[in-house]
């Protein structure tokens, strides 16, 4: 018992001790951008159900559900860009880990998109009609 008393005085002490500076942190934002990623959406979850999920924390942009290109369903990801980053720090903590559609979602700040790698041309049958494959080697 006396081990419990123990902690309970230890956790009352530290919490006041470190309450302001997790206050503080929170306060700041960690946002560069106000466009933010959105995983763990569900596959009927669509670009107007993000867009009523999101609209509460501020001026909206832009919704977008991510599509598969072929199939037209979704990746189950998506972006949601608000007019100021103030704006899209309120939608991340308010919307991080809540359900639509029947799904836990998780908001974070988008990356920057990375250049993709110039296309490698189709190699070119040679005279002897050999092809090469770079990844086996010579192939008949």
């Amino acid at each position: 018992m006396a081990f419990f008393s123990g902690a309970q005085r230890f956790l009352r002490h530290s919490s006041s001790v470190l309450a302001p500076h997790f206050t503080s942190t929170r306060l700041s934002s960690t946002l560069t951008s106000p466009k933010l990623f959105v995983s763990g959406l569900s596959r009927l979850t669509t670009d107007e159900k993000l867009t009523e999920a999101f609209s509460p924390f501020g001026q909206l942009v832009e919704a977008k559900v991510i599509t598969d290109r072929a199939s037209g369903r979704s990746k189950g990801f998506g972006f949601v860009t608000y007019a100021t980053i103030e704006d899209a720090e309120k939608a991340r903590a308010g919307m991080n880990a809540k359900f639509i559609d029947g799904w836990v979602i998780f908001v974070d700040p988008a990356k920057p998109r990375e250049p993709r790698p110039p296309q490698q041309p189709q190699s070119q049958p040679s005279d002897a009609g050999f092809t090469v494959n770079k990844t086996v080697g010579w192939c008949g």
